[in-house]
């Protein structure tokens, strides 16, 4: 199964694509739509919009994971990033790949198995699980494998349970 998690944001939308062979994990690209501050932010959304796309065309994607939409203290930071993370759905949408939501603890949990663990511990365990040998950046493409891994983790869990009902 090939798996892309989505890291969303208007400046900055991280992807990582990841294949999932029973507990197997192997990391097949990652990255970031990166927005020049220069540009509208609907002009951002348009590229976020066409950079996934373009993904979703050259990858078999399965599956689709992002983080569930949080609440920022702040009501325009929040929906400056629902603006984004439509733009990156909407053309998986499109392609009719399943998406699943998680919370930012859950993909704490699956990847570190404790889920209020820091940033640079999710970090160094993408690093780990996925044996890559390069640091990861930006950090929205470690954030955006992290949930990747937590679908696939997510989706071993569900296959386990089912055997054994």
């Amino acid at each position: 199964m090939v798996i892309i998690g989505i890291d969303p944001g208007t400046r900055t939308t991280g992807f990582g694509i990841i294949k999932s062979e029973g507990s197997s994990l192997a990391c097949i690209e990652y990255g970031a739509i990166a927005n020049p501050q220069r540009l509208t932010p609907w002009e951002c959304h348009a590229r976020i919009f066409e950079g996934i796309e373009k993904l979703v065309r050259e990858h078999r994607i399965d599956a689709a994971a992002v983080e569930s939409q949080f609440f920022a203290k702040n009501a325009r930071t929040s929906l400056k990033i629902g603006e984004a993370r439509s733009a990156a759905l909407i053309p998986i949408t499109r392609a009719r790949i399943p998406i699943t939501e998680y919370a930012p603890k859950r993909v704490k949990q699956a990847v570190v198995g404790f889920g209020g663990a820091q940033k640079d511990q999710v970090q160094h365990m993408v690093h780990t699980l996925l044996n890559l040998r390069a640091e990861i950046k930006p950090e929205d493409a470690s954030d955006a494998l992290a949930i990747a891994i937590c679908h696939a983790h997510h989706r071993t869990s569900l296959k386990l349970k089912a055997s054994l009902t």
